[in-house]
C-alpha cells in the first residue's frame, strides 16, 4: 500500500499529530512488533555495567542539554 501525505503543506504540529496517531495505533498491540536482536544485546550490556558498578548516569536535564548542544 502506498500512502501519500501532503508533507510540504503540513505544519510541524500537524506532522507530530500524525506521528502520535501512528504511535498510538502501534501501541495497541505491542506484541506484534518485535525488537531487533541488537537491542536485547545493548540492554544486557547496560545491565551488566550497572551490576558491575561501571555505569555512569546523567541527570535528565543535563542529558537534554548535552544533546541540544551536540545538534546545534
Amino acid at each position: 500500500m502506498e500512502i501519500s501525505l501532503p508533507l510540504d503543506k503540513m505544519t510541524n504540529l500537524d506532522k507530530i499529530a500524525v506521528m502520535e496517531k501512528l504511535w498510538d495505533d502501534l501501541c495497541r498491540d505491542p506484541e506484534s512488533i518485535s525488537s531487533p536482536e541488537w537491542h536485547k544485546e545493548v540492554l544486557q550490556a547496560r545491565e551488566r555495567e550497572i551490576n558491575e558498578g561501571k555505569a555512569e548516569f546523567t541527570a535528565f536535564d543535563r542529558a537534554k542539554e548535552k544533546i541540544r548542544n551536540q545538534t546545534k
